[in-house]
């Protein structure tokens, strides 16, 4: 007869310490490698530091330097030939379900590591524990798994433990969290948030809410989303074992300045997803108006607006050759409109231009508010307020 185990659970028991341990290694992933290393959203004490470090290593297997350098070549690189785990480019099949091969594959390309893969740890720890190619920490986890468990549930406690992270962080997040999902925030890439209440993956499932802010501690940005990761931090935090250095910056307004300045600048760059979400709300009340217009006097031009709404908010970039043609052609349509969206592209072009000067952009930002208020568009009138009450 087998061993088995100085715990003796019922089957029950061992499903509720599985469920337990594989979210320790989410909450390692997401507080330490996620936004402490790769992102320096925070910093930790040593202590909680050391112990994440030790898990990962007895549950994974996983190098924190590797880990950290794929993140950030792919945030880098984001929906391009050389993102390491694109769905774009690859497949939600082959992310979702194939995806630590990926990672796998781009940990031992020694570029992206010596690019990216600056400021982790490198004591001797790190050498020679637990970036160790003999991966003995899952040896050890392995074992304890046995003592504890018995020789069946603790193997296959220890496999479930060893998937739990490749399929979650390199499948789901990786892949669903590129293709599927609602976004709060036009950032450039594709990311998706997959589910409000990021719970089973540590907060990760707002995705979309990291990609526009990369450096914040917490993924949550509305009032009914939930980060359980942010919540572990705060705890931490308040034990003196975290110290967050850096959250989603929060728009403040003032009363209108007469013309926009250099303050007002600096703001609508610091400030531009959410500029971008609400001039989308003034994308979908102006489609509204000239859809209702057209069904009356143009019923033709009209059908040529229907579904023409889910693209409106969308940078061009990211549409096809095909729907950015149906755009042209159904935005030809409407004068306003067009308008409308065009002055959207041309709003986004001000923090894509890296190499102008702030005098160059300062302009820029002054001629699109006065184009905007001598439309006579009631929409881009209101926004242009709404711009030059940033601070």
């Amino acid at each position: 007869m087998l061993f088995s185990g100085v715990l003796d659970l019922p089957w029950w028991g061992l499903v509720m310490v599985t469920l337990v341990l594989t979210h320790v290694s989410i909450a390692a992933v997401t507080i330490y490698l996620h936004r402490h290393q790769a992102h320096r959203a925070l910093n930790l004490h040593p202590l909680a530091s050391h112990f994440f470090r030790l898990w990962l290593c007895m549950t994974t297997g996983m190098v924190t330097k590797e880990w950290a350098a794929v993140h950030r070549k792919h945030h880098a690189k984001c929906e391009t030939t050389d993102d390491p785990h694109s769905p774009r480019i690859y497949g939600i099949n082959r992310v979702l379900w194939a995806g630590v091969f990926l990672y796998a594959r781009e940990t031992r390309n020694k570029a992206t590591l010596e690019r990216y893969g600056h400021g982790t740890p490198d004591d001797w720890l790190e050498r020679n524990v637990y970036s160790s190619p003999a991966k003995l920490g899952l040896f050890a986890m392995g074992l304890i798994n046995i003592i504890l468990f018995g020789v069946v549930p603790g193997l296959l406690i220890l496999a479930v433990q060893i998937v739990w992270i490749p399929f979650w962080a390199a499948g789901v997040i990786n892949g669903i969290g590129h293709y599927w999902g609602y976004r709060n925030w036009s950032s450039a890439d594709a990311s998706t948030n997959i589910f409000p209440l990021g719970i089973l993956i540590g907060g990760e499932e707002l995705h979309n809410n990291h990609h526009a802010f990369g450096s914040s501690a917490k993924l949550s940005n509305r009032w009914y989303e939930f980060d359980i990761g942010w919540m572990y931090i705060r705890i931490l935090d308040m034990l003196g074992l975290a110290q967050v250095k850096k959250v989603a910056p929060r728009p403040r307004f003032a009363e209108a300045k007469p013309v926009a300045d250099f303050e007002t600048l600096q703001a609508v760059m610091t400030y531009r997803y959410d500029v971008l979400a609400k001039y989308a709300k003034s994308l979908k009340t102006t489609y509204a108006e000239e859809l209702r217009l057209l069904r009356r006097f143009a019923p033709q031009d009209a059908r040529s607006l229907r579904g023409l709404k889910r693209w409106l908010h969308r940078d061009e970039k990211q549409l096809c050759q095909e729907e950015r043609a149906r755009l042209a052609e159904a935005l030809a349509k409407s004068e306003k409109l067009s308008t409308v969206y065009t002055m959207r592209q041309e709003l986004a072009a001000l923090w894509e231009r890296s190499t102008a000067s702030r005098e160059q952009l300062l302009k820029q930002l002054q001629d699109w508010c006065g184009r905007a208020e001598a439309s006579g568009i009631r929409q881009l009138e209101e926004f242009s307020l709404r711009l030059r009450r940033y601070a």
